[in-house]
């Protein structure tokens, strides 16, 4: 596997990026064990060098906790993002005297994958709704929302129309928001968000990793991309 630049991937980072995605997208929870190394050897298909070095890296990173005896584990993070609040992107957007508006590319009804089940806390194949977005700040790209969301709690999220509503502002009216998790990512535009966001393939993104929960239920999981060049993500916190 090529890096955009051409530059060779090591099997370790190919191994380490999955790792690092299934915390992020909350597959993987905090204190959660992980597989051993015999078992992420099979699964990735490598040589234990290789998840062992993936693995202390991680661990390097604060990521991991790796326990004499025992395996590894989820690091219990205590991230500055989760003392800033989840907002409607619309009302940012009105707050800097700016027009919002939606191109909406498809909301539907789909199967969950394993992966987005296992995010939402439910079943694989359970019913669940996918929305895919672009959000413009006077008519410029500044955000692809791709967001999925349980039936369970939104009942009537395919009637609504997100021209005029956003997904977090109906999310905020039938699930109000009790507990959230965001991780904050750098990562490179592939041919298909270059497109939606307008931006040169291998452009840098930021993307924000959000699981919000009402109740004790996942109410939703979504990846927010947003242009590096335009814009900026800001928190004030204090200790």
């Amino acid at each position: 596997m090529k890096s955009p630049a051409g530059a060779r991937v090591l099997p370790s980072e190919e191994v380490k990026a999955s790792i690092r995605r299934r915390i992020a997208e909350g597959g993987w929870q905090p204190g959660m064990r992980l597989p051993s190394e015999r078992e992420l050897v099979q699964e990735f298909g490598c040589a234990r060098m290789t998840v062992h070095r993936a693995l202390r890296e991680l661990e390097d990173e604060g990521l991991i906790e790796r326990r004499q005896g025992s395996g590894s584990y989820v690091a219990e993070l205590h991230p500055i993002s989760n003392l800033l609040q989840v907002r409607d992107i619309h009302e940012e957007i009105a707050e800097r005297g700016h027009d919002h508006a939606t191109r909406v590319l498809s909301v539907q009804r789909e199967k969950a994958s394993a992966e987005v089940a296992a995010a939402m806390r439910l079943r694989k194949g359970a019913s669940v709704f996918h929305a895919l977005l672009v959000h413009l700040e006077n008519g410029v790209p500044i955000q692809l929302e791709d967001r999925h969301v349980n039936p369970a709690l939104v009942p009537d999220f395919l009637a609504r129309d997100f021209t005029r509503v956003t997904p977090s502002h109906v999310l905020f009216e039938h699930a109000p928001l009790t507990e959230a998790e965001q991780v904050v990512e750098a990562v490179l535009a592939d041919a298909e968000q270059a497109l939606m966001l307008d931006v040169p393939v291998g452009s840098a993104l930021l993307r924000v990793s959000r699981r919000t929960v009402s109740q004790g239920a996942v109410a939703s999981i979504a990846r927010l991309y947003h242009p590096g060049a335009r814009f900026r993500l800001v928190g004030r916190f204090s200790v």
